[in-house]
């Protein structure tokens, strides 16, 4: 993600206090399973990563993901990315003594470091750029990673035709709701996301990341509008 292409009105909430405030408990009330998401995501990166990875993590601010993969993986380390100065602040709360192994870069995918790292994930953040833009940001990662280093993805992801999109849209609303969050925000949410988000189906997202260069995708999380794959550089 380029810093002109980071304008939408949606991104902006990541600026402001009071949802920053609000994020560490959101999350787990918009997308099922979250926590075992994380875990998941450490299970398929520990497959090829070694004891002592170098692991990218784009979109890296709150710190949910980088905390449950530091608590899991004593000996790897991080670069984590994100363009929102308020939520990498929030990380490093997050992470606490775990900030040691952590390096939080303010910025886009342009701005990480080289590498090579032998990991890298991005969870909850590709939906938020168009087609292209997922891409290159894509191959970006990708040119970062060692050779057959395994990338991570996870976000919103669900059938794009007219009918089946209004009736999964309702789904993650209704499934916020069922999880605590107030009916208004809950379906606030639902028309942010109709009216900002450039969301693809399952099978283009995952061409996506096929395009950016990554070998043996495969679909390893599917809950209800969230999908997520794991790809080798």
């Amino acid at each position: 993600m380029t810093a002109d292409s980071g304008d939408k009105p949606f991104l902006a909430n990541f600026e402001d206090p009071e949802a920053v405030a609000a994020y560490a408990d959101g999350p787990r009330r918009f997308v099922p399973g979250l926590d075992a998401l994380h875990r998941m995501t450490g299970v398929l990166l520990a497959e090829r990563a070694p004891p002592d990875a170098r692991v990218l993590v784009l979109g890296a601010g709150g710190g949910l993901e980088l905390k449950a993969l530091a608590d899991s993986h004593p000996g790897w380390t991080f670069t984590g990315v994100d363009p929102a100065g308020p939520m990498l602040r929030l990380a490093e709360r997050t992470l606490g003594p775990l900030s040691e192994r952590v390096e939080l870069v303010k910025g886009y995918i342009e701005d990480a470091p080289e590498g090579p790292y032998d990991a890298a994930v991005c969870l909850l953040t590709l939906h938020f750029l168009d087609p292209e833009e997922r891409r290159r940001t894509a191959g970006e990662i990708r040119r970062r990673l060692r050779t057959g280093a395994p990338f991570v993805a996870a976000h919103s992801s669900f059938p794009q035709d007219p009918a089946a999109r209004e009736v999964w849209l309702g789904r993650y609303a209704a499934y916020a709701v069922a999880s605590g969050v107030e009916p208004d925000k809950a379906y606030g949410a639902r028309d942010s996301v109709r009216a900002a988000l450039d969301l693809l189906d399952p099978d283009a997202d995952e061409a996506v990341l096929r395009a950016a260069g990554f070998r043996d995708v495969a679909m390893f999380y599917a809950a209800f509008t969230w999908r997520g794959w794991v790809g080798y550089a």
